[in-house]
């Protein structure tokens, strides 16, 4: 079993030492898990994002110049 050196702590969050085997291991289950709320949520999360993009595209544009043509 091989071991990875201490693991440096990346923007604040200490993580601990884990062997190769235990990090492919957590790799995958994050992985399903977020295959599973995507599966469950992801039309929601899609449309959340289809609505603020369209409220962006009307957004009227108060940094321009007003005589600025839309394209």
């Amino acid at each position: 079993m091989t071991t990875t050196t201490a693991s440096s702590t990346h923007d604040g969050v200490p993580l601990p030492t884990l062997s190769d085997e235990a990090a492919v291991e957590i790799y995958f289950f994050i992985e399903h898990l977020f295959l599973l709320f995507e599966s469950r949520f992801g039309d929601q999360i899609r449309r959340h994002f289809d609505d603020l993009r369209q409220h962006d595209l009307f957004a009227a544009d108060f940094d321009g110049p007003p005589d600025d043509p839309p394209f």
